[in-house]
């Protein structure tokens, strides 16, 4: 298995890196449950083996994913020449593994150095106007010149300028270089006229997809796509977009984070520029030129300057306590988003006792997670 042996102390062995895989890829294990399964019974093989008795406790029955699936879809990531980086693996990406839920496990093509480096995210509209592909060509040249990992997301449009421009001759010299987040499996190519341009970025860069080999994009991966752009970044630059875009989404998620958010303005009169100019508007941080970008990054302290959004709320079940018993909340649940934290409180149960009862609903199918640490039932 790629990499099954690159995390922290102590090393991890095959069996367990297959197990946390089969883990993960088991029905209704998100990365929040993942996370919390892995800490309260120590390895991911306790884990699985805990898994039908808790959903049972939920009140449905369950099945782990099957063992022979997991080792064919390690066969394939081998086979691609690809590698897995688990959460804890010292190639993961620093930035993306300070968000609330980094995603467990990464599939990647390409040279692992490039994680390392200072990355700037470019994003924008798929219908982009040939000013704004000029502008994203220009500044994935010079950040990547700069030394900077441009990061994208292989669209159309201002994603596919922004890596193109980084790959120009001189980025590799200065340790600069693009990564590619496709929403689909590390074996998807989409939209069909970005193949060359994947390969290339293969070849010279970085090619990052959460969902395993053989997943054709749909839209519910997109979210899952922008908030890893977002996470790696120390700073996002929206180059076009309009009111309501996923690029737009991808800086939400990035001043969430914490992360600096950086818009070129556009003409009142063109929709593809009223998301850049509504950014600015609501506080984030006005950009004309890579250079403007280099020098907000380069001083970047981990405290954002633009005003976007505060960061949000640390989720309910970090460093919590586990607990034997789950707490008996179902009847503060309903269909409507509601938070953790209010969960705990409303129910005067310790919060590992309410973390118990989530994952146990979870596990069976019961209850949906929503952003910001929220769930609901299904």
């Amino acid at each position: 298995m790629a990499d099954a042996g690159e995390t922290a102390a102590p090393p991890l062995s095959s069996d367990e890196a297959l197990a946390r895989l089969r883990l993960l890829r088991s029905p209704n294990v998100g990365p929040v449950s993942y996370y919390q399964l892995l800490r309260r019974f120590g390895h991911a093989g306790a884990a699985i083996e805990a898994l039908p008795g808790l959903a049972a406790r939920g009140g449905a029955p369950y099945r782990p994913a099957e063992a022979s699936r997991i080792a064919a879809e390690a066969a394939k990531v081998r086979a691609l020449g690809g590698r897995y980086l688990f959460h804890d693996s010292p190639h993961y990406p620093a930035l993306l593994g300070q968000t609330d839920t980094p995603p467990p496990i990464l599939t990647m093509l390409g040279d692992a150095a490039l994680l390392a480096r200072p990355a700037v995210a470019l994003v924008g509209a798929r219908n982009a106007s040939a000013g704004a592909m000029r502008l994203a060509r220009e500044f994935g040249a010079a950040l990547a010149g700069a030394g900077f990992a441009v990061v994208s997301g292989l669209a159309r449009g201002v994603d596919a300028a922004a890596h193109t421009g980084a790959l120009l001759p001189g980025a590799a010299a200065a340790g600069g270089g693009t990564i590619g987040v496709i929403a689909g499996g590390l074996d998807s190519i989409y939209p069909p006229e970005n193949a060359a341009l994947q390969a290339r970025i293969v070849a010279e860069g970085v090619l990052l997809a959460e969902m395993p080999p053989g997943t054709e994009p749909q839209a519910r991966h997109f979210p899952r796509r922008n908030r890893i752009i977002a996470g790696l970044c120390a700073g996002t630059v929206v180059v076009e977009a309009a009111p309501k875009s996923g690029s737009l989404i991808t800086a939400r998620l990035a001043a969430e984070a914490g992360r600096e958010i950086m818009a070129i303005p556009g003409s009142p009169l063109d929709t593809r520029s009223q998301g850049c100019n509504q950014l600015i508007r609501d506080g984030a941080i006005l950009v004309q030129g890579p250079a403007d970008v280099i020098e907000l990054l380069e001083s970047f302290t981990g405290t954002p300057r633009s005003t976007f959004h505060e960061p949000a709320p640390a989720p309910a079940f970090d460093s919590v306590p586990d607990s034997d018993e789950p707490a008996d909340i179902v009847s503060l649940l309903g269909t409507a988003p509601v938070a953790v934290d209010e969960i705990v409180r409303l129910s005067g149960a310790p919060a590992g006792s309410v973390q118990l009862a989530l994952i146990e609903l979870e596990l069976a199918g019961r209850l949906i997670r929503h952003a910001g640490g929220r769930v609901s039932l299904a």
